[in-house]
């Protein structure tokens, strides 16, 4: 079968390959504790929920607004203008049911034929597959040894005429690293340098940090340079409120390109869910007291999980200092498990289902393939 060049070179989330496997031996009466999907193992907080049930009793169950109620989107623009300290107003946020919408649909506003976009290795894997759906050429780029920022050498290196977007994950997904703000102004400056280039910033893990209230944002480093005409900022109530399966993200940029993102909403989704933003509502425009005890209890399940990966021969780990991931090195284990060659990632985790381990992990192409990400949203009680 003939297939379209936007999807000819898609290819899964190794999360969800994994998954499939672990509860293939799940069916055949295996004990399997899950480690490698992203997502929060809290209910949505009652306090959202409620407001979600409200809507639809009260009748919001019809079309709305495709870039997003004007509630929601002035309680964004607000939240955005206190946390990261740059003025936001309503008319520069689209919603969407999602944060990978946002995502796609800004880049296909943005990118021409033969564009590149330049994404971090190791990084979410939807980077790479939203450049093919877009028509770009994805370039990967190392991250530096702390495995936030990029190798700004190997960045350098990297953009030429044809790179239309840079995108940035802090906190990382999967390492839980983040960059400094001054990290992110000296990618704001090289910017500067290239001005056909945009930045793509995906903070949905900006709230999920262990020492800070919130993560330095390249929204600020941008403004601060005087290059916020060229920067999105991408971020959601997935992961921060749990509420992954009600699907509602946003994104932050210029108003002349909001128009243009506007309009690929109205055709390709019509609008979010009028129920889940009126929660999405309460949610952002809420205190932060179940977040400050989310970001709490990850903590204490990041320093039990990095303590007893360390003790294990052959495993490394750093202790990230954000989102609810570890990021281990596994090749040491290459004498220990008797194998011949250095150790991949999806090797690695076949070995694991395969011996009478109590847990699976996810995978992440990196360079060497000899690293992996481990989600720590299970709790202590396995």
């Amino acid at each position: 079968m003939e297939f379209g060049p936007g999807v000819a070179h898609l290819q899964n989330e190794g999360a969800y390959a994994v998954l499939a496997d672990a509860t293939a031996l799940e069916a055949q009466g295996k004990n399997i504790v899950h480690f490698e999907i992203g997502q929060p193992d809290y209910p949505t907080p009652d306090y959202i929920v409620d407001a979600g049930v409200k809507a639809l009793e009260g009748g919001k169950t019809t079309y709305c607004n495709p870039s997003g109620i004007v509630d929601l989107k002035t309680a964004i623009a607000n939240h955005v203008t206190a946390s990261r300290g740059v003025d936001v107003t309503a008319d520069m946020v689209v919603v969407g049911p999602g944060c990978k919408p946002g995502l796609f649909f800004t880049a296909l506003a943005l990118v021409q034929p033969g564009d590149e976009i330049i994404g971090p290795d190791p990084g979410f894997p939807s980077y790479t597959n939203m450049a093919h759906m877009v028509g770009a050429k994805p370039v990967q780029v190392r991250l530096n040894a702390a495995g936030g920022a990029y190798d700004m050498d190997a960045l350098e290196a990297a953009i030429t005429d044809k790179t239309r977007i840079i995108l940035v994950n802090s906190p990382s997904n999967p390492t839980g690293a983040v960059q400094t703000m001054d990290e992110l102004t000296a990618l704001a400056r090289l910017v500067q340098r290239w001005p056909r280039v945009w930045v793509f910033s995906d903070e949905i893990y900006a709230q999920l940090v262990y020492d800070m209230r919130i993560a330095p944002s390249y929204l600020k480093a941008a403004a601060a340079v005087g290059v916020l005409d060229r920067c999105v900022m991408f971020d959601g109530a997935s992961k921060t409120y749990c509420m992954t399966g009600w699907r509602l993200g946003w994104s932050v940029m210029p108003k002349a390109l909001c128009d243009k993102v506007h309009l690929v909403m109205v055709h390709a989704v019509g609008c979010t869910a009028n129920f889940t933003q009126a929660a999405g509502v309460v949610a952002v425009g809420g205190d932060d007291a179940f977040i400050r005890k989310l970001v709490a209890d990850y903590k204490d399940r990041r320093d039990y999980v990095v303590k007893r990966l360390n003790t294990m021969p052959g495993i490394t780990c750093a202790s990230p200092a954000g989102a609810f991931y570890v990021f281990p090195n596994v090749n040491g284990t290459v004498c220990h498990l008797d194998l011949k060659t250095q150790v991949t990632d999806t090797k690695f985790l076949r070995l694991l289902l395969e011996y009478p381990l109590k847990y699976t992990s996810s995978t992440t192409k990196i360079v060497k393939e000899q690293e992996l990400d481990v989600s720590i949203d299970v709790g202590l009680d396995i």
